[in-house]
């Protein structure tokens, strides 16, 4: 039996044990049923549980949850669509998501997979240094899809923006801010923030 701080107490009955631990106010855990003999400890037994659940939440925080981000694009995506595309694409990269990148052809697009091939070669070289290829371009039916997975990880939690971006978001909500005047109470529109 070992005591609370870990120290030997030697082979005793169980009945001993049971009466130790009850004098000293603890529980008897058995720690190796299958050792010859059983190896037990004492120990407070709700706090041990309490403090493996803690670990496990602990655990459960730290870890990252990734998900696959899908975008989709068509062969005529104009320039400024897929400068948009590509800022949400790196987002999700930030993020440590794992993206597809999905190009849908209709009708007589299918006779020019190239133009399709050519734009995921263009997204692969913009996002070389962020993302690198897990699965190379395939057609699946009508669509051709590329799974890219980030190359450092994450710089920003999932759900959070970045300072920076927070700070804006607080500027721009300032616009236009509403207050009561302290002596009169009427709504006064806010002067400096409308300004700034």
């Amino acid at each position: 039996m070992i005591g609370e701080d870990g120290t030997q107490l030697g082979i005793v009955s169980v009945e001993e044990a049971l009466a130790e631990a009850e004098e000293r106010g603890f529980d008897v855990v058995e720690m190796s049923p299958n050792a010859d003999p059983p190896v037990c400890r004492l120990m407070d037994y709700g706090k041990f549980q309490f403090q493996q659940s803690k670990k496990r939440q602990a655990a459960r925080r730290k870890q990252l949850q990734t998900q696959i981000k899908e975008v989709k694009f068509r062969p005529g995506t104009d320039d400024g669509d897929y400068q948009v595309k590509l800022r949400n694409l790196r987002r999700f990269l930030d993020h440590g998501h794992k993206i597809k990148v999905t190009l849908w052809f209709r009708g007589r697009e299918m006779a020019h997979q190239d133009l399709g091939l050519r734009l995921l070669r263009r997204i692969e070289g913009d996002l070389e240094e962020d993302a690198k290829i897990e699965q190379f371009p395939k057609l699946e039916g009508r669509r051709l899809a590329m799974v890219m997975t980030p190359r450092r990880p994450p710089s920003i939690r999932p759900g959070r923006k970045p300072t920076e971006e927070r700070e804006m978001d607080a500027g721009a909500a300032g616009e236009g801010v509403h207050a009561r005047a302290p002596s009169t109470g009427e709504t006064v529109r806010d002067e400096a923030a409308a300004a700034g």
